[in-house]
């Protein structure tokens, strides 16, 4: 029963979430370990390319992998045929592969699409996709799934209240108060079981104008990339790129650049350390990993931000 009067709660807008037909659950890797349960793969190809916690959910499983390298436009090199029990996994990596999706989906009947990085991307029906929400929106837990399978057990709703504080206390006191209670944040959801995503998560992306986000994001992609793509090593086709979570910015001198920025306090995150260690030091993956930096162009940035960024860099490079 819904309680009458005392108190007010969080004001949010009683909008509908962008994945309104999904499942929700709790965390992206979660999302994962659900598709390879009801599934019942036995071995799964990924990229050398990935975040660590995808090995976690296989690692837990004990499940077989195999990891197979992706070429200079981060397109998988890879030619095995798929036995019913091994499943492929692609990456839609930065949310500027949704035509790699799509033809890699009319070859693959067994492949997963990790949409963390891709938020806006549409689902192909029966493929199995899943999205974190927490990459692009400021919530403490919350991923989606589609799947044509579900688990046979219910499942507990997450609670997200005491997860608040990184995203509460960058409002009060700024990103670098909220910083180290973010990485405490990540580290606990890594331990939780598959759960469904919490009532608060929920409650506050019913609330967002998502075709406003998509016209910023779009936007201020197009700006980052007039002003520095001469400059960019990672040539980008924007006729084919929907909304992306970053602009991937490669360059040589990268970790140079990346501490010019964090100076600047432009913050960037790295993508993935743990990559060096199972990529030799001549591949691409560890050039990417090195060198890649993803420019933030979200919905919180204007085109003045973006120029901030711009003249940062172009100045580094005395340009």
């Amino acid at each position: 029963m819904k309680a009458i009067g005392g108190y007010f709660e969080l004001e949010t807008n009683k909008g509908n979430e962008y994945h309104d037909s999904a499942l929700r659950l709790n965390t992206g890797r979660n999302a994962f370990e659900y598709i390879l349960t009801v599934k019942e793969y036995k071995k799964v190809y990924l990229p050398f390319y990935t975040c660590d916690v995808l090995m976690t959910s296989l690692d837990k499983l004990n499940l077989k992998y195999e990891f197979y390298s992706v070429d200079e436009n981060l397109e998988p090199l890879f030619n095995k045929n798929l036995l019913s029990d091994e499943a492929f996994l692609y990456i839609n990596y930065y949310g500027i592969k949704d035509d790699t999706v799509i033809r890699l989906a009319g070859i693959y009947s067994n492949i997963i699409i990790d949409n963390t990085q891709a938020f806006f991307n549409t689902p192909i029906p029966g493929i199995d996709t899943f999205y974190s929400a927490r990459k692009f929106f400021g919530v403490a837990d919350g991923a989606y799934l589609y799947t044509t399978k579900k688990l046979n057990i219910g499942l507990a709703k997450d609670i997200s209240l005491d997860r608040m504080g990184h995203l509460l206390g960058r409002i009060d006191k700024g990103a670098e108060f909220g910083y180290n209670l973010f990485r405490e944040n990540d580290e606990s959801l890594n331990l939780q079981d598959i759960k469904e995503m919490s009532a608060l998560s929920s409650a506050i992306l019913r609330g967002i104008d998502y075709n406003e986000v998509l016209r910023i994001r779009k936007e201020n992609f197009n700006f980052l990339n007039q002003g520095l793509k001469e400059l960019n090593g990672f040539k980008l086709n924007t006729d084919h790129i929907g909304c992306p979570m970053i602009y991937p910015f490669l360059v040589k001198d990268g970790v140079n650049i990346r501490e010019i920025l964090i100076k600047n306090q432009i913050y960037v995150a790295s993508y993935w350390n743990s990559v060096l260690d199972i990529v030799s030091p001549d591949s691409y993956e560890s050039y990417l990993t090195n060198n890649l930096l993803p420019l933030p162009i979200d919905q919180r940035y204007t085109f003045a931000e973006m120029q901030r960024i711009i003249n940062v860099i172009r100045s580094f490079y005395g340009v």
